[in-house]
């Protein structure tokens, strides 16, 4: 012990000495990669600005390595250099020091191992030459001093290019990286940057130059100590003989999508049939198929406006305010367990009401967030009791108002995005003193703590808080982006301070000037329409995740506040545009896209959807457990009532959990499957759901069998209602002959109906 006390002295002296001469000399606190293969001194290390990038570099810190939770081998680091002076400590006083060695710094392990001169279970990271295990010699040389006072720290990080679109045959560019200090220096950190791809189209050379693998975009994510810039790059096919498409936009939305398209070298596909677009527009406005009457009307009308007009008629139609109260009630939890039944119903008459009147969506939200009082009399309250204490409220205001995730600051700074983790505790503390009363509850399991049956009180208590778990320490309330408290930052926006911090938090999220409420309404209605979002995931705005059209996504945002927040006009707007009403069918230029709207995204029916097209083409009244004959799946307030103690699910809730219905546990889009499996399969091709629905005396097929409709007349009416088409002379004459040739008339007309039920054009929107 005495022994490495001295060596430790000794070191400390030499260090002293070597710092005071570098400083008489005048050497610049500037570490670039040249100087590190020449073996001298010429600078002062810092552990903040250098040694930390060094560890981030090798990839020490990462979740993988010595930066999990639990560290690895004994040694831990924070999460992707998130706090330094932990680091600091762990590489100089954690087990007696010892990873380092100040009297023959060669021999220390933090060289020794990455390097593989000694057995480490992350393998080789650098080598002998390298600038990493330069710039970690010279910090031990010195006496691995911690950082003084004076240090310079990174305000900023610049990356050239930000973007590039590479036309082959070019194949690589090289990004420069620049960092400026406090002291107004400025250093080339290329080489200790850290480089991340988002896809395998591209790989990135610790240099940071960036080599094609796939054609396609990628982003790069560039990291540098707690800073990080996305550059997108897109890789494109010469095709010299590209000819830029000549059609017209609609309106700016056109313009912003079809000028990427341009520079992309890539045509958008021409626009959809009527058909197609009848179809369309009603299942993303209405949930349902148009009648096989209104189809023909349609496509039959030479109107040129006929498409705007149909989308104006659509707005009208009840169906619109439960087919998107639908998605608003997915988002905000609105199921039975945790609001009982009469909760559930009052929460989702709610939000349906809201949307027929059109309600802007800031006040939507404004009414959401300051809700209080009976979870009866005032549904907008059930927000509250569905998130029941200040982490879940904080997190689900932040993902559905803001478009913000924040899961991964509550153990620790994000490791994608700007939030620490105080900010994570002083956002959950604004929430802290949304309380609530459980006047009565009549649980039917009482090992089931999340079930309640009764009324509840939503009220505002004049003390709570939230404790920092890294601090120790009671949080302070603060908005997310405020550099104040919710107090001081509600007086700043013109909110009155003497109101509770619900009412300041309302005027903060919906006022015009916040950088994130509009956008991340607006991302989401085009997700909805476009099926996919401008930023994608939806719900996860940050710089390392950036939009694909930036400008556009500004326009619609600015356009959306310029409008009061009106959802209609936003769908209004898209719907029309052109980029909306483009055709599935790829070309040769667009095949691989889809990422750039250059032609619709085909996907599956949502489980509701689906249901209701089936018993919509069949004729069948809708049954689910519990609620009257005849509401759609669209209409449910809530889940299925599979819950409820001495109720089976039948096949319409089994249905709708089968095609992904959420369970609506989570305040996130992601939690809706629209993914394909073989049960799903098994259930259109021989489940009992759709053979019940064909086999009924009742129903459709029985109605046009008892009318005077010819074989041919009715196949054709199957056709406009189940696909919105005509069928085409070859699927006419085959289903006559087919028809024909079946012992029972009625027989080959359920088969025609399963065939056109379990069609592609039938299960996708197109």
């Amino acid at each position: 012990m005495a022994r490495a006390t001295l060596q430790r002295f000794t070191a400390f002296v030499q260090a002293c000495v070597l710092r005071k001469k570098l400083r008489r000399s005048g050497a610049v606190f500037c570490i670039s990669a040249a100087p590190f293969f020449q073996n001298v001194v010429s600078a002062e290390i810092s552990f903040h600005n250098d040694v930390m990038a060094v560890l981030s570099k090798a990839g020490c810190n990462a979740g993988a390595c010595h930066g999990n939770a639990n560290g690895k081998g004994g040694f831990k680091l924070s999460l992707r250099g998130e706090d330094p002076e932990f680091d600091f400590n762990a590489l100089t006083h954690d087990q007696f020091g010892r990873r380092i060695d100040l009297m023959d710094p060669e021999q220390s392990l933090i060289l020794l191992k990455p390097t593989a001169q000694l057995a480490h279970e992350g393998g080789k990271r650098f080598t002998n030459d390298s600038p990493e295990y330069q710039m970690l010699r010279q910090w031990l040389a010195a006496g691995a001093p911690r950082d003084s006072q004076d240090t310079p720290r990174l305000i900023t990080l610049q990356v050239l290019p930000t973007d590039r679109i590479l036309i082959d045959p070019v194949s690589s560019v090289q990004l420069n990286v620049r960092a400026s200090f406090s002291d107004g220096s400025q250093c080339d950190v290329t080489r200790l940057a850290v480089y991340e791809t988002s896809s395998p189209l591209a790989k990135v050379s610790p240099d940071g130059l960036v080599l094609r693998v796939n054609m396609g975009e990628t982003t790069v994510l560039v990291r540098y100590l707690r800073s990080q810039v996305p550059v997108r790059i897109a890789f494109i096919p010469a095709r010299g003989d590209f000819k830029p498409s000549q059609m017209a936009a609609h309106n700016y939305i056109d313009e912003h999508v079809f000028a990427k398209l341009r520079t992309l070298h890539m045509n958008p596909s021409p626009p959809c049939s009527d058909e197609v677009f009848m179809r369309r527009a009603y299942l993303d406005l209405l949930g349902i198929l148009p009648s096989a009457q209104a189809a023909r009307e349609f496509v039959t009308s030479r109107r040129r406006d006929k498409r705007a007009r149909l989308i104006d008629r659509l707005f009208d139609r009840p169906e619109f305010a439960d087919f998107w109260a639908l998605k608003w009630a997915d988002l905000l939890r609105v199921e039975e367990r945790t609001l009982d039944q009469k909760g559930m119903q009052a929460f989702h008459r709610w939000i349906r009401e809201s949307i027929a009147d059109n309600q802007r969506l800031d006040e939507f939200a404004r009414e959401l967030i300051v809700a209080r009082g009976s979870t009866y009399l005032n549904p907008a309250a059930n927000f509250y009791r569905a998130n029941r204490d200040p982490i879940t409220r904080a997190e689900a205001v932040a993902q559905v108002f803001l478009g913000t995730r924040l899961q991964c600051a509550q153990c620790h700074n994000h490791p994608f995005d700007r939030w620490t983790q105080d900010d994570y505790y002083n956002w959950a503390a604004v929430f802290a003193k949304v309380q609530y009363k459980i006047l009565e509850n009549r649980r039917q399991d009482n090992n089931d703590s999340h079930e309640f049956k009764g009324e509840q009180i939503v009220y505002v208590s004049r003390k709570a808080e939230v404790k920092n778990p890294r601090t120790g320490k009671i949080a302070h309330p603060q908005f997310l982006n405020a550099s104040s408290s919710a107090e001081e930052s509600a007086s700043s926006s013109g909110v009155e301070a003497a109101r509770d911090e619900l009412e300041s938090l309302a005027g903060w999220i919906t006022s015009p000037q916040n950088p994130f409420f509009a956008r991340a309404q607006v991302n989401r209605i085009w997700y909805h329409l476009m099926g996919r979002g401008i930023v994608d995931p939806i719900d996860d705005f940050r710089a390392t995740n950036p939009p694909s059209h930036p400008d556009l996504l500004d326009a619609l945002t600015h356009d959306f506040i310029q409008h009061k927040f009106d959802m209609k006009y936003l769908i209004r707007l898209i719907t029309n545009s052109q980029t909306y009403q483009l055709s599935s069918e790829p070309n040769d230029t667009n095949a691989e896209d889809d990422v750039n709207y250059s032609h619709a995204l085909v996907r599956r029916l949502t489980a509701e959807q689906l249901f209701d097209c089936q018993h919509e083409v069949t004729g069948v009244v809708p049954n689910f457990n519990g609620y009257p004959a005849g509401l759609r799946a669209a209409q449910l307030p809530g889940l299925n009532f599979e819950k409820r103690r001495g109720a089976k699910a039948n096949g319409s809730d089994q249905f709708l959990k089968l095609f992904g219905k959420p369970p609506r546990l989570l305040t996130c889009e992601c939690e809706r499957s629209a993914d394909t499996t073989m049960g799903q399969a098994f259930q259109m091709i021989s489940g009992p759901s759709l053979n019940e629905l064909l086999t009924k005396p009742d129903n459709r097929l029985a109605q046009l069998l008892s009318s005077p409709k010819s074989d041919r007349e009715i196949i054709e009416e199957l056709y406009w209602t189940a696909l919105t088409r005509p069928p085409n002379p070859a699927e006419s004459r085959g289903s006559e002959q087919y028809i024909a040739r079946v012992r029972e008339r009625r027989d080959g007309l359920e088969d025609l109906a399963w065939s056109l039920m379990n069609a592609k054009e039938f299960v996708l929107r197109r």
